[in-house]
């Protein structure tokens, strides 16, 4: 089966549905690829008819303030310890260190953490939990929130859906070249990847190796 022909027959309501769910579970608190999501799917939208950019931003954009509002209700209910738990199930993400530098960006930047939160990785899982932990003002957080949301997701999805019908018009009229573009790109960085590890390799200790 053609690509195209697969993608017509995915369901747009349940792109609409994946994409909320994981961007509003990410934004709960648990650390999954919620932006990833997203842009696959906008570029998907740009290729499938039946996938609407606007209703699929604004479903990203109810994800987000939804998921990052029971955060902050988790949070303020669950206190310290809350974080201390997420630390020993998820220390790749909820580490010590991960946690006092989002702390101190709260500190420091206040709504201002949750707004620009939304756009940072890291601080998008923390935004929530840590903003209801830190006992942040509901008014405050949930402007923030709103604010945030519709702006990270309704931004995100415009931009990729607009770069992916552009992209599709080009490689039309020079499929050919996108393709000598794609495989340069893949060996440069194989190349620069190897010389890296190269680098990085640590020299044989000379008197170890004279044994």
């Amino acid at each position: 089966m053609h690509v195209q022909e697969w993608l017509d027959t995915v369901p747009a309501a349940a792109v609409y549905a994946v994409v909320g769910l994981v961007i509003g579970l990410e934004s709960l608190g648990i650390p999954l690829p919620g932006e990833i999501i997203l842009v696959s799917a906008a570029l998907l939208s740009s290729q499938h008819g039946g996938v609407d950019p606007v209703i699929l931003g604004a479903c990203a954009s109810a994800g987000a303030v939804i998921g990052d509002s029971i955060g902050y209700a988790i949070g303020r209910k669950g206190g310290r310890p809350l974080l201390a738990w997420l630390g020993r199930k998820f220390p790749k993400h909820f580490s010590e260190g991960h946690i006092a530098t989002a702390e101190r960006s709260f500190q420091k930047w206040g709504m201002w953490a949750v707004f620009f939160g939304r756009f940072v990785a890291l601080l998008r899982i923390f935004a929530g939990p840590l903003a209801g932990v830190l006992r942040m003002p509901y008014w405050k957080f949930l402007i923030a929130n709103v604010l945030g949301g519709i702006v990270w997701a309704g931004g995100t999805t415009a931009v990729i859906y607009y770069v992916g019908v552009v992209a599709e018009s080009w490689l039309k009229r020079f499929s050919w070249l996108g393709l000598v573009a794609a495989v340069v790109i893949g060996v440069a960085s194989m190349l620069v990847v190897r010389r890296k590890a190269a680098k990085a390799r640590p020299e044989p200790d000379p008197v170890t190796a004279g044994d």
